[in-house]
């Protein structure tokens, strides 16, 4: 089985979110998720994760498919003869209909999403089950560590899905979800130890690096908090 050098049975992911993109048009109004693509700044933010990650020696590379994760890898891998691969059950957790939320309580229920994950029969503000998503996530992520080929593999994915990830292997199941920030175009870094096709231990070297701004300076709020806001302003 492939390793990292100096190792027994050792390899590492790069998780990453994709770059920053516009989720609503210039009246506030939602746009469709699936066709957003990279703004300028979401450029920007993975051509400097690719810089930071310039050395890494990726033996493989897995998107959900949607164009602002393949416009991130891109720019990331930055030319790279490194194979890049669509895998669908990582694309994000899919939403209800933002105009079908009540006007009194939208704020509340879309700051606080993931902090409902874990309740009973709980969706991702009215759309897709927690539980679904987190049981096609993790089925990826399972199917990933067994795999052999690979001792550096990239994973260009969305913010709920790294968090059903970072969550997992801290054994926080949905209870995790709410404390794991997800900025555009962030890099988390886990190791796994694999024998006989099994995970013996997986560990968090990094989380929610964000290379264009490490300190996190004048980030004073959470992707769900800046989401709502820009609903709230159309």
């Amino acid at each position: 089985m492939s390793r990292l050098p100096g190792t027994e049975r050792r390899r590492r992911i790069y998780l990453m979110r994709h770059g920053e993109v516009q989720y609503f048009d210039a009246a506030g109004r939602p746009i469709d998720p699936r066709h957003v693509t990279l703004t300028e700044r979401g450029c920007e933010q993975a051509r400097a994760a690719g810089a930071l990650l310039r050395d890494i020696p990726f033996d493989d590379a897995l998107i959900s498919g949607m164009a602002r994760t393949a416009h991130t890898a891109s720019l990331v891998l930055d030319g790279r003869t490194v194979p890049v691969r669509e895998e669908p059950r990582l694309k994000e957790i899919r939403a209800g209909r933002l105009a079908e939320v009540p006007p009194e309580r939208r704020d509340e229920i879309i700051t606080r999403a993931y902090e409902r994950a874990p309740e009973p029969d709980a969706s991702f503000i009215g759309g897709e089950s927690w539980i679904d998503f987190q049981r096609r996530v993790l089925e990826v992520w399972l199917e990933l560590v067994q795999a052999d080929g690979w001792a550096n593999l990239l994973i260009v994915a969305h913010d709920a899905v790294n968090r059903v990830i970072l969550s997992h292997v801290v054994g926080a199941s949905l209870h995790g979800l709410k404390a794991f920030e997800q900025e555009p175009a962030c890099i988390n870094i886990i190791d796994v130890d694999v024998a006989g096709g099994q995970v013996e231990r997986a560990f968090i070297r990094a989380a929610n690096l964000t290379a264009y701004n490490l300190a996190s300076h004048a980030n004073h709020h959470t992707v769900m908090e800046r989401i709502s806001a820009q609903f709230r302003s159309g």
